[in-house]
């Protein structure tokens, strides 16, 4: 155990740094624990989610063979001129989109959907598109919150417990929608200044042809209708008994079929650093699930609060907030479902105790870069835009962000489970 976690904070620290890129990082500690024996191959390999790893690839491969249609440069212009050229149009619109879809696709591919918009949108009129780019990785997240589906700790719950869909939505989305005002009101007054649009880019963007930006008009009949058939596919995923993954992959195999683009050229559209690094994560996050790192942590949360509920529903709410913006926060709700079983057992069946874990797992995926699938997500795509996210960078709009939705998610609880 010890092993495990010298090598989890150290590569946290080393990605912290970014003297080394992330990748090579994630890789070389992923091959120390397997080495050392510290998890062996077999269990190594189940440790990765490869859902995740699927949904990603999938998703990828849409978005590169969509991009020479034009369709993303179409989107862009026509939602800056919906905006009106307007900063807080703008946020509202890029956040507020992201944070609905959040909810019934999921912040995953949410966000490799949102990305190529948002900077097309930003060059567009000339301003910095990474705080927008973060604030919706942000708001992918509490938008995830709110629906059984939206994000994967919540999945993870609902199979667990039976809860409905619409028991997560009674209970989650009003605190989740509550916490997306919050953040997005705060990001602007920070970044208002910064968002400002020089009156020339407003009246640029107003005067331009939307339809022009369709460049090859024959690919976009062949390839969008595929897209937005995938999208709706995410839709109706569980009750069609599919994985995110099978429809992502699906779409982008049938995408590849219709397109004129060579796949060669296709396949140089996925982020395969991104990929790696979510591998090497995984199994890094495994060592620690092995070696029985994350359950001491879950286990400590029942002895420290000595069963007062008060105690046992703040503890499990902050508690899953901070070890998930360290560890990613799949395989830490997994490892506290039991511990959360028995507490809510001894409480009579008490569902609060699931919408603790539901947020402080899902809000904590906005504290660092690596603590939710979507910010890596994000992160990647940026980078390949020539535009990196830094671990610090992403921190310090993320740390305060979290703290806000927690104190938020506290005074929800309180209010309504107290």
């Amino acid at each position: 155990m010890a092993f495990a976690v010298v090598v989890f904070l150290a590569a946290l620290a080393l990605i912290a740094t970014e003297r080394i890129h992330r990748t090579k990082i994630a890789l070389i500690g992923a091959a120390l624990v397997v080495v050392s024996q510290t998890i062996d191959q077999e269990r190594a390999v189940e440790a990765i989610d490869w859902n995740t790893i699927g949904l990603l690839a999938g998703m990828m491969l849409i978005v590169r063979l969509t991009e020479p249609t034009g369709v993303y440069n179409y989107l862009a212009i026509r939602a800056g001129q919906i905006a009106r050229g307007r900063p807080l149009a703008v946020v509202v619109a890029l956040t507020g989109t992201t944070a609905l879809l959040s909810a019934f696709l999921d912040n995953l591919t949410t966000v490799l959907l949102m990305v190529p918009i948002t900077f097309l949108l930003a060059d567009t009129l000339d301003i910095d598109p990474l705080p927008l780019v973060i604030i919706e990785v942000i708001a992918s997240n509490i938008g995830g919150t709110a629906t059984l589906i939206g994000d994967p700790p919540n999945i993870l719950i609902a199979g667990a417990t039976g809860l409905s869909f619409m028991d997560f939505v009674l209970n989650l989305a009003p605190v989740a929608a509550l916490t997306y005002a919050a953040i997005t009101a705060v990001f602007y007054l920070v970044f208002s200044k910064r968002l400002w649009i020089e009156p020339a880019a407003r009246e640029r963007v107003l005067a331009l042809d939307a339809r022009r930006s369709i460049e090859d008009m024959g690919e976009l009949k062949r390839t969008v209708p595929i897209l937005l058939l995938t999208i709706v596919a995410f839709f109706f995923h569980k009750p069609l008994h599919l994985e995110p993954a099978t429809v992502a992959l699906t779409g982008a195999a049938v995408m590849l079929l219709v397109s004129r683009q060579p796949v060669e050229k296709a396949l140089e559209g996925i982020e395969w650093p991104t990929l790696f690094f979510f591998l090497g994560l995984f199994v890094l996050v495994g060592s620690l699930e092995e070696t029985g790192a994350i359950e001491e942590v879950a286990d400590a949360i029942a002895e420290v609060t000595g069963g007062d509920r008060t105690a046992e529903l703040l503890g499990i709410t902050w508690v899953s907030a901070l070890a998930s913006g360290l560890v990613d926060n799949i395989p830490f709700t997994a490892t506290m479902i039991p511990v959360v079983e028995q507490l809510q057992g001894e409480a009579g069946a008490d569902d609060a105790y699931w919408w603790a874990l539901a947020l402080g797992a899902c809000f904590g995926g906005n504290l660092t870069l690596i603590a939710a699938a979507a910010n890596v997500a994000a992160a990647g795509m940026a980078s390949r835009a020539g535009r990196p996210i830094s671990f610090a960078r992403f921190l310090r709009l993320g740390a305060p962000m979290t703290l806000l939705s927690m104190v938020i998610a506290t005074g929800y609880i309180a209010l309504r489970y107290l």
